[in-house]
């Protein structure tokens, strides 16, 4: 899934896959979550949130959020996004407002939600042109229906734009994949001191620039990995990384395993430059 591109218009995306760690990122799209086995926690904003099995999250559009995964077994969990327009009645609640609590707990989540998910999943696999275009809207504003009556929602407080933390992951959601991305340059662009971006990754992310742009290119190379014909050289290329040597690194550091093993598991297929 590519979290951090914004979407193209009337464009949507949705995937069931293996939940992960994910950093703090942000997209101009809407993001609904349905763990489907195991649990999640959900981060958004300042607020970390526990999921469960059966257990409904949302996103709304230009807000911080990032994954966590701390159980031992399988964690997996339906990903859809979609584009603000396909929310019809709720665009300006979406544009607006966000939850108090992004999370709706199993015994909350009404019938509807996973169905219109199913259905929704089998039409980004048929790909049906504008019918599925206009099926995709319908199926969204379902979900959003059944799950806005649940949530309670608050007016947005300060801009985005005058915040440090959204400068910085929407500034890197942007350039993660550029070879010329580096700390300095983020904080020229900005017209922030590096001194003080690297604070924030130190004392809201809790980590460094270094690590977190790696974060980010290996979630990048892990989406494409589930789909793409191309060879996992390729993959970690388009993702940013400079070097298989690095990109190998941060790899095993997070699963044991090399990618090419990883991938084999994932897809049974054999990477292509074996072949």
């Amino acid at each position: 899934m590519h979290f951090f591109y914004e979407l193209k218009e009337e464009q949507m995306e949705i995937y069931e896959k293996e939940s992960v760690h994910y950093p703090p990122h942000i997209h101009k799209s809407m993001e609904c979550i349905y763990v489907t086995s195991g649990t999640l926690e959900l981060g958004v904003g300042r607020t970390l949130c526990h999921m469960e099995t059966g257990d409904f999250g949302i996103v709304f559009p230009n807000v911080i959020h990032h994954y966590q995964v701390f159980s031992r077994g399988e964690s997996r969990a339906l990903y859809f996004l979609a584009p603000p327009s396909f929310a019809g009645f709720y665009l300006e609640q979406l544009q607006t407002c966000q939850p108090k609590n992004p999370v709706l707990p199993a015994a909350l989540v009404h019938p509807d939600i996973p169905y219109a998910l199913e259905r929704l999943r089998e039409l980004a696999d048929l790909g049906e042109g504008q019918q599925g275009e206009a099926l995709g809207k319908a199926f969204t504003q379902i979900i959003l229906a059944r799950a806005f009556p649940c949530l309670t929602l608050q007016k947005r407080g300060e801009q985005p734009g005058q915040d440090i933390v959204y400068d910085m992951v929407a500034y890197m959601a942007e350039h993660y994949t550029e070879e010329e991305m580096s700390l300095t340059r983020m904080a020229q662009d900005l017209g922030y001191s590096p001194f003080a971006l690297s604070r924030v990754f130190s004392h809201t992310f809790h980590t460094n620039f270094n690590r977190y742009l790696n974060e980010l290119r290996l979630n990048q190379a892990l989406s494409l990995m589930q789909d793409a014909d191309a060879s996992v050289t390729d993959l970690a290329m388009n993702a940013g990384f400079t070097s298989m040597r690095t990109f190998n690194r941060v790899f095993q550091e997070r699963f044991h395993m090399p990618p090419r093993e990883y991938r084999k598991r994932m897809t049974g297929k054999a990477d292509t430059a074996e072949k």
